[in-house]
């Protein structure tokens, strides 16, 4: 059974459905793979979990909406 992961931000349930539509007939069409055999799975991660030059992005993402970056 061939596996998608994919890493990202938090996002609404039609956008997941959208998201998991996509790669599983993408993955199909380009592997010869039947959709219906691919599993994805959505890791999603908040901002104030993820950290990106020493610095956690929610903290850059605070900056830039109070016009410090």
């Amino acid at each position: 059974m061939p596996l998608i992961v994919f890493e990202g931000p938090r996002m609404e349930p039609e956008a997941k459905r959208e998201l998991v539509r996509a790669f599983s007939e993408a993955a199909g069409r380009i592997t010869g793979i039947r959709r219906e055999a691919f599993t994805t799975v959505i890791h999603e991660n908040g901002a104030e979990n993820i950290g990106v030059g020493g610095e956690l992005l929610a903290d850059m993402l605070s900056r830039r909406s109070e016009g410090g970056d």
